[in-house]
Parts: C-alpha cells; sequence; structure tokens
C-alpha cells in the first residue's frame, strides 16, 4: 500500500498546517495510506484528521532546549510503521526529519518551506542556513510554496538549485467562493448594513505587521467614513495591537474577531481583503479571498505578488510603508463598484486556473511517484 508520513512542527489553525491537513485528507480519500507526527503537542486540526482516517501523533516537545529522545521516538515510529515516504513541513520538522534518516530508513524524504523566512529572527537566519545546507544530503528533495521563497533558498546558499522545487499552496474554491445569501447574513450579524468592510486574516504576530495595517486604516477611516476593518485572529501582540488601535482613535472602526471557524462566510461579509505583512510564503488567505471573489490590496512580499496581479486582481504596496497601505485601499475603494466586482471577478479565475487544490494535489502525487520511481519503487 502507498504510505506517507506527515511530520511538522506543529499543528495550529496556521497557512503551513491547512495545506498539510489538505493533503493528508485528500491523499486518504485517493487511496493512500496517511499518517501525521507533530513535534509539539498539537493544538488543532487532530478531530479533522482522524475523522478522516489519517492517525494523529505528537513527540511531545515543549521546550527549546535540544533533546534527542524526539528523534528516536519518530526513528522509531518509522520503523514500525515503514512509509515509503516522509513529507517534512516547517524548517523544525525539516531538520528532524533529516536527522531521523541516519537512524531509520527511509525511501524518500521531502521537505517542504512555508515560507520566505521560516523564522523570522535575522540573527538566527545564518545558523538555519547552515543546519539546511549541512543536512541536505539527507533529502531527496526541498519544494517551496512560492517562487520568490525558491529563489531565495538558492540564493543564499540553503539548498543546490537542482535539489529544490516550487509547489504552490492550493484552495479550495467549492468552499471559498462568492455566496451572495452567506453574505446578506453575516453582514447583518455584524452590524456591518451600509459600511465598506475590509478583512485582514492571521495570527497577532510579528510576520503579520498589524501595526501596519492599523496605522494605514488610521488614515481611511478619516478619508472614508464608510470604512470598517475586519480582523479574525489571535496571538501575543493582540493586546498591544488593540492598544494602537485606541491610540489611533479608531475603536469604533476596528472589529477584533479573534479566532473564527466561519472565515468562508468572513469572506463574503467583506468588500475587499488587505493583507499588511512584513514577509510570506504563498499566503493561503490570499487564495482564500481570491477564490472567495475579493478584490486584494497586500504588500508586495513573498510569493503575495504571484496570486495578486498588481492593477488586474487589486494592488501591491511596498512593506512597512502605512501611507502607501492606505493610499491603496483609498484608492480600490474608490473604484465603481461594477469595476470592483471585476477585479474580484479576475482574481478567482485565476486562482481557479493556477491554484485549485485538487490541481495542487495532482501535483504532489506525480511528484511523490516521481521519486519513488527513481528508487525502483512501484506503487499501484
Amino acid at each position: 500500500m502507498k504510505q506517507v508520513l506527515f511530520v511538522i512542527t506543529g499543528l495550529a489553525y496556521g497557512g503551513a498546517e491547512t495545506q498539510l491537513v489538505h493533503l493528508a485528507t485528500r491523499l486518504k480519500a485517493r487511496g493512500w495510506g496517511a499518517r501525521v507526527v507533530s513535534l509539539t503537542p498539537p493544538k488543532a486540526y487532530v478531530q479533522e484528521l482522524e475523522a478522516a482516517g489519517v492517525p494523529v501523533s505528537s513527540l511531545g516537545i515543549r521546550g527549546k532546549a535540544p533533546d534527542p529522545r524526539p528523534v528516536f521516538r519518530l526513528a522509531k515510529m518509522i520503523r514500525t510503521w515503514r512509509p515509503q515516504i516522509v513529507h517534512s513541513h516547517m524548517v523544525h520538522a525539516n531538520l528532524v526529519a533529516r536527522l531521523v534518516r541516519l537512524l531509520a530508513p527511509v525511501p524518500v524524504l521531502i521537505c517542504t518551506a512555508h515560507s520566505i523566512d521560516e523564522k523570522g529572527q535575522r540573527a538566527s537566519d545564518r545558523l538555519r542556513k547552515m543546519a539546511y545546507r549541512l543536512t541536505d544530503p539527507l533529502c531527496d528533495l526541498t519544494t517551496q510554496v512560492s517562487q520568490a521563497g525558491l529563489e531565495r533558498y538558492v540564493r543564499i546558499g540553503a539548498v543546490p538549485r537542482h535539489k529544490i522545487r516550487y509547489l504552490p499552496n492550493g484552495v479550495d474554491t467549492e468552499r471559498f467562493r462568492p455566496d451572495p445569501e452567506l453574505r446578506a447574513c453575516l453582514r447583518q450579524e455584524l452590524g456591518l448594513e451600509t459600511a465598506f468592510a475590509w478583512l485582514a486574516v492571521g495570527r497577532f504576530d510579528v510576520p503579520k505587521d498589524y501595526a501596519n495595517l492599523l496605522q494605514a486604516f488610521a488614515y481611511v477611516a478619516q478619508a472614508r467614513p464608510e470604512a470598517q476593518l475586519l480582523i479574525a485572529g489571535d496571538g501575543p501582540l493582540r493586546p498591544s495591537m488593540e492598544q494602537l488601535a485606541n491610540d489611533l482613535g479608531i475603536t469604533d472602526r476596528v472589529k477584533f474577531l479573534g479566532i473564527r471557524r466561519d472565515i468562508p462566510a468572513l469572506m463574503n461579509a467583506a468588500d475587499a481583503y488587505v493583507m499588511s505583512s512584513a514577509w510570506e510564503g504563498m499566503p493561503n488567505v490570499l487564495l482564500e479571498a481570491a477564490a472567495s471573489g475579493l478584490p486584494i490590496v497586500a504588500t508586495d512580499v513573498g510569493g503575495n505578488s504571484e496570486v495578486v496581479i498588481d492593477g488586474k486582481t487589486g494592488f501591491l504596496v511596498p512593506p512597512k510603508d502605512p501611507e502607501a497601505l492606505a493610499q491603496a485601499m483609498v484608492r480600490l475603494m474608490g473604484l465603481p463598484q461594477e469595476e470592483r466586482r471585476r477585479v474580484g471577478e479576475a482574481a478567482r479565475q485565476y486562482v481557479e486556473a493556477n491554484y485549485s487544490l485538487d490541481r495542487v494535489v495532482d501535483q504532489w502525487e506525480a511528484l511523490y511517484r516521481e521519486f519513488l520511481a527513481q528508487k525502483g519503487i512501484r506503487v499501484e
């Protein structure tokens, strides 16, 4: 039987985790045996995975101090289950999976990086680059979710060009699609009425740069009285961002929604999507927003320009520039409604053609079969 073991740093409500869940469950439905191991105790998606027949295990890592025991535990799991493919996700899982290959036989090991800068702390960038370079011989292939990320990894010497490929994230275009009834219902529930609602979704953490967004929106709120901002998500920086909104005098125009399980409905309730990130990989939320038919304003970082076609499906602006972000938001709001609708339709058509989930899963399945064939392993 075709067996793939997914190893990930942690399971939470994030982009990399969502992609792993999509891939594992879709492959299971296609007849693959699939299991997931999280290095840290999982915080999300366990019920969804196990309901789809994908068992979830954890190595129980809690602290930051180096501990070899989880490596031996993972090696034991691999020797017991004997998957033909181990597919790791995110920097820590990638490095652990490579080390485990010294202890347990793995026919094929594929490592996926989900961001242009996987940790974001520049002081440790050199160490991560060195770790990737030294352990590269232990994996068969590294993949990146954006072309920008691929080029950076080659440029900094983390991966040789012949051992890295671009495979994008995918989006379920049936789950994320325009729905007028859903829109009307949630707009009434949120009290949006005649407001122009901007939506941002993501964890309150450094890469998302919500300070940039709030500073930009303070200008937008002055220029356009009908503007409202919805932010869905949680994280360590949420209290400071709520304080910033208060300091900027926009608390009555910003709704901090916390963690939501109805993101498709929120996408429909919104009139446009905004992303203020300082760095990214291939953001799922941009794919989801585009699939929902939303025009987008986003910072030109990571793979954002691969999703947002500037001037056609939205506008791109430099990162860490609240004035430029605000100007683009006001510009989009100033477009005639019919033109905004055409922009949103173009966004959905582009995503359907390039990032539909089934198309992306097809690419992963073809990649698995390619590397198994190289090792002389035949699968049905």
